[in-house]
């Protein structure tokens, strides 16, 4: 296979034109090209307002051989004893199950929310002012909390499991460019079919699936797992396990509990905290492409960081262009939001989080549990602050950096539903962190203009991130109980869609192999 790298096109410009354009590159005739594809795509920005999509493509000239197929081999099963389970729903547990459930090993999922069908139903009937569901709600149900996000695929990782992943979502109904968009998403329009179709093939290949239905607790002896308690409709059941993958997400606090009760050893990890920061995104365009964006390009993006003097670093994270701030509140009481996009990103505002990192030395409780201890408390503040109805604190960026309490919109009118209070963030974030978003406001306005608009919104607060706390594995990926296998965004070991995946894969592979004795 030949490759060549630096293909433009203009903005608008069909794609069919990259296959002439490799053929004069390559000094080659177009009709001798075979087995051509598009192996990266990116935009081109650092010229404004002259843009250009910029391509790397592979092909084959007549005559030559394909290059041997090297994609991802199931790991072989061997003999069938109790069914392995999954605790979790997430990318990290749709990964391990669909890799079981093709090497014929039929995996029980128990995931403590709803099916996608009715998961939905109960958030928009939440984002609409209706009852708050603990159970189903943006963190918990099928597919985890990716699939109220943006349903962004790209990752710091280089895992050749990665290719799989992709592959394995357009299978059941992504768009193909995912596999070579330099920035891929989903949105989570298109997440939520994809995700229920991968479960219809896992239920296919002999998996079961039950929602509703939460891991209570851990039957350990001599060091092993023997068993999980698991309860549904208010009855406990105990079920026979040798193996558990644990992937039950960063906000199952009361999961974390039991395990921490059980003797599962657990040690707190950094994390980052701070707000939604919302702009129009007609802005962000204007500032990025220097020019209207028009109908030939999407929409504008950005990701920034600053290191302050003082050692914390503030950043931007889960960028959702054309999309919504998100009420992403999992118990009751509590308040917290994230970012949401549908694929066309569509959506009049953009928004991303603004967050400042903090370590378990800026933790006001000890123990493994202090920062989602810690979570939880403000969380709480915020719901209280707000009046105790689930709308979310905000205020104008000008307010935030004069130090006033905002009392209304101004040219952004804030996404989120049922609603926004508007306030001062102060009385929810601790001052370390709003110190620092302070700080970092006038200078991240300096890398992308307008950022720190005096009219830009404020919403919080955004506190998970990612997991305050991580469950220790060996390098079988084990945990210290025999069959445990510690899984996932929400054990300290991924974050993010694509690296949740990779790594409910590689679980599934560690249990695999334990199940062999290899």
């Amino acid at each position: 296979m030949a490759r060549l790298s630096g293909l433009c096109l203009a903005p608008g410009e069909d794609e069919a034109r990259l296959r002439p354009l490799a053929a004069r590159q390559a000094g080659v005739r177009e009709a001798d090209i075979e087995g051509f594809r598009i192996v990266k795509k990116s935009l081109d920005a650092r010229r404004k307002p002259a843009l250009r999509w910029v391509y790397t493509v592979e092909f084959r000239l007549r005559g030559e051989s394909p290059a041997p197929e090297s994609g991802y081999v199931i790991p072989e099963a061997g003999p069938r004893g109790p069914r392995p389970v999954i605790a979790g729903f997430g990318p990290a547990g749709i990964f391990a199950a669909l890799v079981l459930a093709r090497a014929g090993l039929r995996p029980l999922v128990l995931e403590r929310g709803p099916c996608m069908e009715e998961r939905q139903k109960a958030v928009e009937a939440f984002r609409a002012g209706g009852a708050f569901d603990p159970e189903a709600n943006v963190q918990f149900g099928e597919g985890g909390a990716g699939a109220f996000s943006d349903g962004k695929l790209g990752t710091g990782t280089h895992d050749s499991r990665i290719a799989f992943v992709l592959s394995t979502l357009i299978e059941h109904g992504a768009k193909p460019s995912i596999a070579y968009d330099a920035k891929p998403h989903l949105g989570t329009d298109v997440l939520s079919r994809v995700v229920v179709s991968i479960r219809r093939e896992i239920e296919g290949l002999g998996g079961q699936l039950r929602f509703r239905t939460r891991l209570e607790g851990l039957d350990i002896r001599d060091g092993r797992l023997c068993a999980v308690t698991a309860r549904s409709g208010g009855e406990c059941e105990k079920i026979a396990a040798q193996s558990l993958i644990l992937a039950t997400g960063h906000s199952a606090r009361d999961t974390f509990k039991m395990l921490l009760e059980a003797g599962l050893p657990l040690e707190p990890k950094p994390f980052s905290m701070g707000a939604r920061i919302e702009h129009l995104q007609s802005a962000i365009d204007l500032a990025q492409y220097g020019m209207p964006r028009g109908r030939k390009l999407p929409a504008a993006d950005y990701g920034l960081n600053i290191h302050l003097p003082g050692g914390r670093g503030v950043y931007t994270f889960c960028m959702c262009p054309g999309g919504e701030v998100i009420n992403a509140a999992s118990e009751p009481g509590g308040l917290v939001t994230n970012g949401m996009s549908w694929s066309g990103r569509a959506g009049k505002n953009a928004n991303s989080a603004l967050l400042v990192s903090v370590t378990p030395a800026d933790f006001p409780y000890a123990g493994p549990l202090g920062g989602a201890l810690w979570q939880r408390d403000i969380e709480r503040r915020a719901f209280e602050y707000a009046g105790g109805g689930y709308l979310a604190p905000a205020q104008l960026v000008g307010d935030f950096l004069a130090r006033r309490a905002s009392s209304g919109p101004g040219r952004v009118e804030p996404s989120i539903r049922p609603g926004a209070f508007w306030g001062d963030l102060r009385e929810v974030l601790p001052e370390p962190v709003t110190s620092a978003m302070a700080e970092a406001l006038p200078l991240l306005g300096r890398k992308l203009h307008g950022f720190d608009a005096p009219d830009a919104v404020l919403t919080g607060p955004e506190t998970r991130s990612s997991s305050p706390l991580r469950i220790p594995r060996d390098a079988r990926l084990c945990s210290a109980v025999g069959g445990l296998y510690p899984c996932g965004e929400g054990a300290g070991w991924a974050g993010g869609i694509t690296s949740a995946a990779v790594d409910g894969m590689k679980c599934a592979e560690a249990l695999i192999a334990e199940a062999r004795g290899t």
